[in-house]
């Protein structure tokens, strides 16, 4: 993707780089009306074109940016005949070092090897922080104009650097807009003809801002892409970790049909539902509900789930389950993060359901065609110790006919463009519709999702989850 990308940006802004300086160039000579100056133009010309080229390859080539900042400083040192050249950022108020090409020595270390291995040089000039103002390289930065020091071996401007002794000629010129905004500073030290950088040397640096903001907004663009292209891999993975949590088929048990479906706001889910066979005859089926959303919450509904199939090879009562959970992620958890959770047992030998909740919404039961909510008392998971926390459940028969609806509060609190909340009045109102019409489970959940999708206009702040049970009879 990045490549196909960076192919795309590189070639347009080539391309327009390429037009807008031929266009000049031409203007100019055709005003001068000089063979000469357009012989000169075409040189330039040719010059810019194979620095971007070079540029353009160093940028895709295996390393990456660096090798793309480290081009433009080889392409300034070979205009200037420079030995070494060095590249800065202008961020915060603070020059940072990003690039260098040669033994640039204005580096603050006292390490001489440094100078003999790129990578540790390129480092050392990573780890380089220059106040707006402060140094060389900081008033240079502050004036926003060239800085020049033709012998810089006896000149106090420079004296901060412990290899001074070594350094001739020095020319440092900030990188500024049309708008004068700063972006950069380049700074060329020690002319390979052993003389001093000039007066023209300064006019060739500001022929050259141009075409180094360019190169800098087109490495920033890379950088920006390929952190993009690193988080898109690794919503890829947490996607399908989450796809592998949740169950690749609804349970039926003899008389009993069970349906679910899940929709992120973001990304990834927060929310999770799950089916766990403790015997037999008992299913426990849960819907949980991770604070936050994105990232954070699905990797707190993953270490959830697990804890869940985990314990449940020792499950008791409902109640004693849902205190071991807390009593788990109370200790592994970080504060302020917790899980919400409805629980219902489902006993089939019986005909029996069973319902808890720890701080989730209510369970809501379609019986002889009446709407009933039930609400044990429960705290959320993970907040409270355990001599603290405590579940009650409720437990009812399940006849045929009845259905019982779990549901996220990414349902019920979806609003829309008056800040109104669906709520659950509308939410028992399409559910007891839905099982009067005798929709099937699976009906019922796309009907409730289409009636909040309408009510909401396709806005979705929050994840949404429906469970659906229901007595075949």
């Amino acid at each position: 993707m990045i490549d196909g990308v960076l192919f795309i940006l590189g070639l347009a802004a080539v391309c327009a780089a390429l037009a807008a300086y031929y266009r000049i160039a031409k203007l100019r000579a055709e005003k001068r009306d000089c063979a000469g100056a357009l012989k000169e133009s075409e040189l330039k010309f040719s010059r810019l074109r194979e620095f971007l080229s070079d540029f353009s390859t160093a940028l895709r080539g295996d390393a990456g940016v660096d090798g793309g900042i480290r081009n433009m400083a080889e392409y300034v040192a070979k205009q200037l005949n420079a030995n070494a050249v060095g590249i800065y950022d202008f961020r915060d108020n603070e020059l940072h070092g990003i690039g260098v090409y040669g033994t640039y020595l204005l580096v603050h270390t006292d390490d001489p090897r440094v100078f003999l291995d790129s990578r540790a040089l390129l480092q050392a000039m990573k780890q380089e922080r220059y106040r707006c103002g402060e140094g060389f390289l900081g008033r240079a930065a502050e004036d926003k104009k060239p800085h020049l020091i033709s012998e810089a071996w006896h000149d106090a401007r420079i004296s901060e650097f412990i290899y001074v002794d070594q350094v001739g000629s020095v020319l440092a010129f900030p990188l500024c807009r049309e708008d004068g905004s700063e972006v950069g500073l380049v700074c060329a030290v020690n002319n390979r003809a052993h003389r001093a950088f000039s007066n023209k040397d300064v006019e060739l640096c500001r022929s050259l801002s141009g075409q180094l903001i360019l190169s800098r907004d087109l490495i920033n663009a890379y950088g920006e892409l390929a952190r993009k292209d690193r988080l898109d891999q690794e919503l890829s993975f947490v996607r399908q970790l989450q796809c592998s949590m949740l169950p690749e088929a609804f349970p039926i048990w003899e008389m009993f049909s069970v349906n679910a479906f899940t929709r992120p706001a973001k990304e990834v889910n927060g929310d999770f539902y799950d089916f766990v066979e403790i015997d037999e005859d008992r299913l426990l089926i849960v819907l949980g509900d991770a604070t936050g959303k994105g990232l954070p919450a699905c990797m707190l509904t993953a270490m959830t789930r697990s804890l869940i199939r985990a314990m449940a090879d020792n499950f008791t009562t409902l109640s004693e389950f849902l205190a071991a959970v807390n009593r788990k992620l109370h200790r592994n958890t970080e504060d302020g993060r917790f899980v919400t959770l409805g629980c219902c047992l489902l006993d089939r030998r019986n005909a029996l359901l069973e319902f808890g909740r720890a701080g989730h919404t209510e369970l809501i039961t379609f019986v002889h065609n009446h709407i009933r909510l039930i609400a044990p008392d429960g705290t959320a998971l993970g907040i409270l110790p355990e001599e603290f926390a405590e579940f009650d459940t409720l437990c009812l028969a399940v006849t045929p006919g009845t259905s019982l609806l779990m549901f996220s509060d990414g349902i019920t609190e979806a609003i829309n463009a008056d800040k109104e909340e669906f709520g659950l009045k509308r939410l028992c109102e399409e559910f007891s519709g839905a099982c009067r019409e005798n929709l099937t489970p699976d009906e019922t959940i796309r009907r409730i999702l289409d009636r909040v999708s309408a009510f909401s206009r396709g806005e979705q702040d929050d994840d949404q989850t429906l469970v659906v049970i229901r007595h075949l009879g």
